[in-house]
């Protein structure tokens, strides 16, 4: 009983009304990927991942031509065997490994929602239980806005959603400018409004360091997302840590328990924003957790808050979840059709068993790819 008998897909990709500019990246679709899992005595797990967009089709073929003829008839509750029967997909060195990791993570966050279900707990009570709900935080200041487009989202963030702060972007201006779009945005919210920033890999040391030195003493920062660009590696987040006397994030560029484990050893980073739904799902989330928790570092999630939130709710360690504009994410505001509003600025999570959130079907059917 309960093993895997059908795996079924449905990918999403909605356009976007703007083109999003980061510090050196652009975003024109808003995507993700609907896995469903039935077993043998009629259990369906189900969640939604996968962001990707130009590789969405890959990642569809690496799940349906190569992952399900590895679990199907294994049993839906054996989350460690299923985990690592599928890891023989990220063997091929010719190939990107994130993209097999993403299919890994549309797989086994399905398998928990199963295996929630199986216990009759939601998953955030079934991972640890710390909580049943987070503070959620907006992510904004994208490159190309205005100041009246700035006060609009912010307006949304705290005003109409009730969040308790904003991830700002930063990284492909001088330091002094982005300084100033920061104290621009401080000064429409005023105080009692927590700001991250993060420069997506933007800057070199010397410029993060500028641009601390440009913000102290006006804008204190819960901490600095991804800070150095690629080559700086490990080292140049423990320079900006250590140098700028700030809480630094970084881990949603990584894809396994292994490079958090030597980001964490190397004392880089105080937030490890590990992403489950590039990185392999909440099996691997999870472990990434443990090794936190060991390091005292605390926990953010990149993104997708229907998988993060019962994960950082579950644990001592979470801090936020965070969530796009409606026009920069439609997914999020749209599917979840039975999510609750913003209670003191903590995003609620579902009492009823696995992720517990009920998929709107009309927007399904409306942006499905495969229509």
């Amino acid at each position: 009983m309960g093993k895997i008998e059908k795996i079924e897909t449905i990918p999403i990709r909605v356009p976007l009304k703007h083109l999003y500019k980061g510090s050196y990246y652009k975003m024109r679709n808003r995507c993700t990927i609907i896995t469903r899992i039935t077993t043998s005595d009629g259990v369906i797990g189900q969640s939604y991942n996968a962001d990707t967009d130009e590789e969405q089709n890959e990642v569809l073929s690496i799940i349906h031509d190569e992952v399900v003829p590895l679990i199907t008839g294994i049993d839906a509750r054996q989350v460690e065997k299923i985990w690592h029967a599928m890891i023989p997909v990220t063997l091929d060195q010719l190939r990107d490994r994130a993209i097999p990791m993403q299919a890994i993570a549309c797989i086994d966050s399905a398998i928990w929602d199963a295996v929630g279900k199986y216990a009759n707990q939601p998953l955030w009570r079934l991972w640890g239980g710390f909580r049943d709900r987070i503070p959620m935080i907006g992510i904004g200041g994208y490159y190309g806005s205005s100041e009246a487009d700035l006060e609009r989202e912010l307006a949304f963030f705290k005003d109409e959603i009730g969040m308790v702060g904003m991830k700002f972007k930063i990284g492909a201006k001088p330091p002094e400018e982005d300084a100033a779009r920061l104290r621009l945005a401080k000064s429409i919210v005023g105080d009692n409004f927590a700001f991250v920033v993060d420069a997506n890999q933007g800057y070199t040391v010397s410029e993060a360091l500028n641009f601390l030195s440009q913000i102290e003493g006006e804008i204190p920062l819960r901490w600095f997302e991804e800070p150095t660009r690629w080559h700086a590696d490990w080292r140049g987040l423990k320079d900006v840590r250590l140098r700028g006397n700030v809480n630094v994030a970084a881990g949603q560029s990584e894809i396994s328990r292994v490079g958090m484990r030597e980001m964490m050893v190397n004392g880089a980073i105080d937030v490890c924003n590990f992403d489950a739904s590039w990185g392999g799902g909440p099996t691997e989330w999870r472990r990434v957790a443990a090794l936190a928790l060991a390091f005292d570092v605390q926990l953010g999630h990149h993104e997708e808050a229907q998988v993060a939130a019962p994960l950082l709710a579950s644990v001592p360690h979470g801090t936020y979840v965070e969530a796009f504009s409606p026009t920069r994410d439609p997914i999020f505001w749209q599917m979840l059709a039975n999510r609750k509003p913003l209670e003191n600025g903590e995003f609620l999570l579902p009492h009823t068993p696995g992720f517990g959130w009920e998929l709107n079907e009309d927007f399904i059917d409306q942006y499905r790819v495969d229509k």
